[in-house]
């Protein structure tokens, strides 16, 4: 799926969002309640009933659905709906920030449960420092960085998923503490 197209039909919605936020949402919202349905993260996404055009709408919900059904796999296929790689790194890093607010607005609006394990609070105390990331990521290191935060998010969200999720059993947790 194209981060750029995506990305335009969600400026368009609301310019202070981008798809890699929206896709943290998505991401942070399934993660609570993997039977979610596109609908209730598309009312937050879409200010006081703003229509769409259907090619639009159908995109989004394919990108949700996307998103749960690689969730959902037991073969570690998830991945954070950034720009691509070849995009600067400057942009791939903002687009991280962004994804990392959604995630946390996602698990906050549909989180019930405050009773955390200390390495769920520990992951999502990192991502809340991922979000203060320096915007002028350049060179070898900074892109060596960039990859770790981001294969760290991909764990971390599966961990999160089967301890937060109803109803998840714990497959997944095993898979992250053999990573």
């Amino acid at each position: 799926m194209a981060y750029n197209a995506c990305n335009a039909i969600i400026v368009e919605i609301d310019a202070d969002l981008s798809a890699a936020e929206a896709h943290g949402m998505a991401t942070g919202m399934l993660c609570v309640n993997g039977q979610l349905d596109s609908g209730i993260w598309m009312t937050e996404l879409l200010p006081e009933s703003e229509a769409l055009f259907d090619k639009d709408n159908n995109l989004l919900v394919r990108l949700f659905e996307e998103t749960c059904r690689l969730l959902a796999s037991d073969d570690f296929e998830f991945e954070l709906f950034l720009p691509e790689d070849d995009s600067p790194l400057s942009e791939q890093v903002v687009a991280l920030k962004n994804w990392c607010r959604g995630f946390l607005f996602g698990v906050g609006s549909a989180a019930k449960a405050t009773n955390l394990s200390k390495e769920a609070r520990e992951i999502l105390k990192d991502v809340t420092e991922f979000t203060k990331l320096d915007d002028h990521a350049e060179g070898e290191d900074d892109e060596q960085a960039f990859v770790e935060i981001t294969e760290y998010l991909r764990s971390a969200v599966l961990l999160l998923r089967d301890e937060l999720g109803e109803g998840n059993s714990g497959k997944r947790t095993a898979q992250w503490q053999e990573q």
